[in-house]
């Protein structure tokens, strides 16, 4: 579907023209970044020199929106769209075209969630985010994040694995996946959930579009659950952005002395709801007990993967799982990847195994 009027593909086409002046023009913390953030056509021309000012004035003046449109990879809604998300109607300055793989997924009265982090997550960071995505996607709760390394892929992959579905929200378009080393997962999304933009196809990531993504994010979500974020973490950006428009902000809580949880134990210091498990963002959304968890379906597994999950609760690595059930090295291999894949067992940065949360 592409529902998405001249004038509104026209400014974010413009937008993305002048994206590069924003990057070497504007201070990274002054209040023209800042409204350069919300896209304003007005701040955009105002804020680049004379000679790129007649440059977009050229750009627009040969800008074919029915080309644009025939042109377009996947779908496009504009802000004057009947079925432009109503969710982002929130924020003070909506996108002005949402691109997406698929529209469907974001067109539903279900609310989603929203979940972000560290780049560089602990172990117990990656655990707990993996263990609330999971539970959401298996509740039938949309899991949003961005795409980026870290709590973010760990998020995305999580849902899926429990069949749900997610949405990732790029800084780039949607046909440009970022960063190259979550291109299997991009793909993954793109087949069973949705990848959206405000950027055009083939726009390029930069720096400032990443805090202007997080504000999509924290308005696609009912709730956003802060996983891990130093204490000036950009991802604390989505929280203050949620914040903003009246959704609820949650955090995981964190040891005292790591670097990662400064921002998330902050977020509890000033009031926001502390989460560690799914349910506990159920209970937000819907009302406590209202909605649960479904159980895993542990019945399901085959004699030989319990055999093994029973293992790898007992500890030991790969060679001493298949030596004590008496498994060619391979066999045991393949059995702890499918457990993995079912989130019911995760390897550790040793290359142990142990029982997931």
């Amino acid at each position: 579907m592409i529902d998405a009027c001249a004038s509104c593909l026209e400014r974010s086409h413009l937008v993305a023209f002048l994206a590069g002046d924003v990057e070497r023009l504007l201070p990274p913390g002054g209040p023209a970044r800042a409204a350069a953030l919300e896209v304003g056509r007005g701040t955009l021309l105002a804020a680049v020199p004379e000679a790129r000012r007649a440059a977009a004035g050229a750009f627009l003046e040969a800008f074919d929106g029915d080309a644009v449109r025939a042109g377009l990879v996947g779908e496009a809604v504009c802000a004057h769209a009947a079925v432009y998300p109503a969710t982002l109607r929130d924020l003070r300055h909506p996108p002005a075209v949402l691109y997406a793989t698929r529209l469907a997924p974001l067109l539903t009265d279900h609310p989603a969630v929203a979940i972000v982090g560290s780049r560089r997550p602990s172990e117990y960071g990656r655990t707990m985010a993996q263990r609330i995505a999971r539970g959401l996607g298996a509740a039938g709760v949309q899991v949003v994040s961005g795409l980026a390394l870290g709590v973010d892929a760990v998020a995305h992959r999580a849902c899926l694995d429990a069949a749900g579905s997610t949405v990732a929200v790029l800084a780039s378009g949607v046909d440009v996946a970022y960063p190259r080393t979550n291109r299997a997962l991009y793909e993954r999304i793109w087949a069973d959930g949705a990848v959206v933009s405000e950027m055009p196809p083939g726009t390029r990531p930069l720096r400032w579009l990443f805090p202007a993504r997080n504000r999509i994010m924290a308005a696609l979500g009912r709730v956003t659950v802060v996983v891990e974020a130093a204490e000036r973490s950009g991802t604390l950006i989505t929280a203050d952005c949620a914040a903003e428009i009246g959704r609820d902000v949650a955090a995981v809580p964190g040891q005292a002395t790591s670097d990662v949880a400064t921002g998330t134990n902050g977020l509890l210091r000033a009031g926001a709801a502390l989460v560690t498990e799914a349910q506990d963002v159920l209970d937000l959304i819907y009302g406590v007990g209202v909605r649960e968890v479904p159980a895993e379906p542990e019945a399901a597994l085959d004699e030989r993967e319990r055999a093994v999950l029973d293992a790898v609760s007992r500890g030991g690595g790969l060679d001493a799982i298949a030596t004590g059930l008496g498994l060619e090295p391979g066999a045991a291999r393949a059995t702890l990847a499918r457990l993995e894949l079912r989130g019911l067992v995760r390897r550790v940065p040793s290359g142990a195994y142990v029982v997931a949360a």
